[in-house]
């Protein structure tokens, strides 16, 4: 007999829900990204024992890319399936989001932000996801050859057609993001979200100043990298496990950023943790969330366990003004 999955009735009971900017819409606090463990080299029966694990606990956005594998479009196939035998009732509980931006096929039409990439791509995305419409569709990187009204118009013209319900920006600066803003504005097709890297040891988004002018402009922002790709946690204060990124894909974490003074910093973090009775991956995300300008924050999962240890980061988001300079003065 199929294995038939309902969601657990208490599953609005804890997680918290932030509006997005401005918008009608409101995401969880936390949200599950599809970057890493969703592709072709993965458990499809760990997959989606994930999804129900984060369902379970009310997050209700999965996040996604057309990039997302490997291989390319990988992520989005698994999850179409996932959605098909399991999803299914659930689908208007759910915000889907994906992206392009990035490198997907050969040729000139199949990178960066032309109205035909953009268009072709949510084409393609959708038949992966086997859905009519995603929640939001992102342009996932500012494009410096394009004319940034053409992206701009591409996405407008996408959330006209009922193809994404939102429309969206990733890595954008705070230049490119008061352009889209401005320009979208007077498409009549707000922007609500810009997607960011962000964590306690990156700062991006403070530097620039796009983190506090999105929530002047009615923007929302939602973070990934927030571990800063495993970092932020406990599980190399001991050496390198086998089963640590490092050690089964270094393209976004090799063994030379721990550094002795990167372990000292962890080691420092990991203390202030303890103190207040999380892990350190708890803590990093709590921080991420300490005041109102991040509305959700994008964590990554190999394991079910991994997602409902995280989800408890939301009853203790609150950080003394004395943690806070602690944090500070460790991660400077």
């Amino acid at each position: 007999m199929a294995d038939i999955y309902v969601a657990s009735d208490r599953r609005y009971e804890k997680m918290v829900y932030n509006r997005v900017g401005n918008s009608g819409l409101k995401f969880p606090a936390v949200s599950l990204g599809f970057w890493h463990n969703f592709g072709t080299k993965d458990n499809y029966d760990n997959m989606k024992a994930m999804c129900r694990a984060a369902f379970d606990c009310g997050i209700t956005q999965f996040d996604l890319a057309n990039n997302y594998g490997p291989v390319n479009g990988a992520a989005e196939a698994n999850l179409g399936r996932i959605l098909k035998e399991d999803f299914g009732p659930y689908r208007d509980e759910l915000i889907l989001t994906t992206k392009a931006g990035y490198g997907m096929w050969d040729g000139p039409y199949g990178d960066w932000g032309s109205k035909k990439y953009l268009t072709a791509s949510l084409d393609q995305s959708l038949k992966r996801l086997g859905v009519d419409y995603v929640d939001i569709f992102y342009h996932h990187r500012m494009d410096p050859e394009t004319p940034l009204e053409e992206t701009m118009e591409a996405l407008a013209q996408i959330v006209r057609s009922g193809k994404a319900l939102y429309a969206g920006i990733s890595n954008y600066n705070k230049e490119y993001t008061q352009r889209a803003i401005s320009i979208m504005k007077e498409l009549h097709c707000p922007l609500i979200v810009n997607q960011r890297r962000y964590s306690i040891f990156d700062r991006g988004i403070e530097q620039d100043g796009v983190k506090a002018y999105c929530k002047e402009a009615g923007m929302g922002i939602i973070a990934f990298s927030p571990l800063a790709q495993g970092l932020l946690t406990d599980k190399y204060l001991h050496g390198i496990p086998e089963d640590s990124r490092i050690a089964r894909d270094p393209r976004f974490l090799q063994e030379s950023a721990l550094t002795p003074e990167r372990l000292e910093q962890i080691r420092a973090l990991n203390e202030i943790a303890q103190e207040r009775g999380q892990t350190l991956a708890q803590m990093a995300l709590s921080w991420i969330l300490k005041d109102d300008e991040v509305c959700s924050v994008l964590i990554g999962a190999s394991r079910p366990e991994q997602i409902t240890e995280n989800v408890k980061i939301v009853e203790k988001c609150e950080f003394s003004i004395e943690e806070l300079n602690k944090i500070e003065k460790i991660s400077n």
